[in-house]
């Protein structure tokens, strides 16, 4: 894999082909950085990886499907619903998991949140079973559409534009408000906010409820793209999004979109350029995060802070 290779594999490749691999690239990173601002969220305010994220949104696929297939609710009613409920089941996991050890070491809590990923995993497995099912088709959403000679689905062009909706949003909320202001101070330094009034507990919970919110987004939009749902569901999604917040810089917003950013169009354009590579898709995260690492380890928009104790 030489760059003569590289340079065949590009000039063989269409102008077309080429724009239909970055549209399935520019959707796959949209739906990681949606996922990946929870992940950098709750570390901004608690210094703490919270690994029950990524179950998360598999409880919001699971909530989804119940919705629309079982009880007949239409999807865009469902889709609200799933939004609350995953937000309350963020704030359930927040108070019972993480809140009681808040001035614990930091070692409890991250067993804790790993503890809090077992539990929903295995819950999942015993109530809605192993046997994975079909999240329902949507039909707007699922349709294929073309734009000239490129044919993709409509929840492509629609994953990114949701993001760009959801994270102007969310800016406008940290930079503009009086929560966002509290948000920003709690980040910054916990017990100094704490004296100036601040309610950690409710900044903490409303934390959740942002993070838990856009991980029922994203869990909704990759069940129409990617059909298949088991209580494993957000174990490989889940690593590639915290993976793609450390790429920017964990704790940073924008760093987490533009980390997914990479991990996604990363993806589909090696297995595009190298078709023989298929089978080590998942690693190219995991070689993002080493190089990461190595030459930049508070990732590309991260900053150097010093551990609080």
């Amino acid at each position: 894999m030489d760059f003569a290779t590289l340079f065949q594999a590009f000039s063989d490749m269409t102008f077309v082909s080429f724009c239909q691999h970055m549209v399935n690239g520019i959707s796959l990173g949209s739906l990681y950085a949606l996922i990946a601002i929870g992940y950098t969220m709750v570390y901004g305010i608690l210094l703490m990886i919270n690994f029950a994220h990524a179950d998360i949104v598999m409880m919001a696929c699971y909530f989804a499907f119940f919705g629309i297939r079982i009880f007949q609710i239409p999807w865009f009613v469902t889709l609200i619903g799933v939004i609350v409920a995953t937000a309350v089941l963020g704030v359930v996991i927040e108070r019972c998991a993480y809140r009681p050890l808040r001035d614990a070491p930091k070692n409890s809590v991250l067993i804790s949140a790993i503890g809090a990923s077992f539990l929903l995993e295995n819950f999942a497995n015993y109530v809605f079973g192993g046997r994975p099912l079909r999240f329902p088709k949507i039909s707007l959403l699922a349709q294929n559409i073309s734009i000239g000679d490129v044919r993709t689905q409509f929840i492509c062009l629609c994953i990114p534009v949701v993001l760009v909706v959801c994270l102007m949003v969310l800016l406008h909320i940290i930079n503009h408000t009086k929560t966002g202001m509290a948000m920003r101070a709690v980040s910054k330094d916990y017990e100094i906010a704490r004296v100036m009034g601040v309610d950690i507990d409710k900044i903490i919970s409303i934390t959740f409820v942002i993070g838990s919110s856009l991980a029922a987004i994203g869990a909704f939009m990759w069940g129409v793209r990617y059909p298949g749902i088991t209580p494993y569901l957000g174990v490989m999604p889940g690593l590639k999004c915290f993976i793609a917040a450390v790429v920017g810089g964990i704790g940073n917003i924008k760093g987490a979109v533009i980390g997914g950013f990479i991990l996604g169009l990363g993806e589909v354009l090696i297995v595009a350029f190298f078709p023989a590579l298929s089978g080590y898709r998942d690693a190219f995260a995991f070689m993002v995060l080493s190089i990461i690492l190595f030459y930049k380890p508070t990732g590309l928009l991260g900053e150097k802070t010093t551990e609080k104790v």
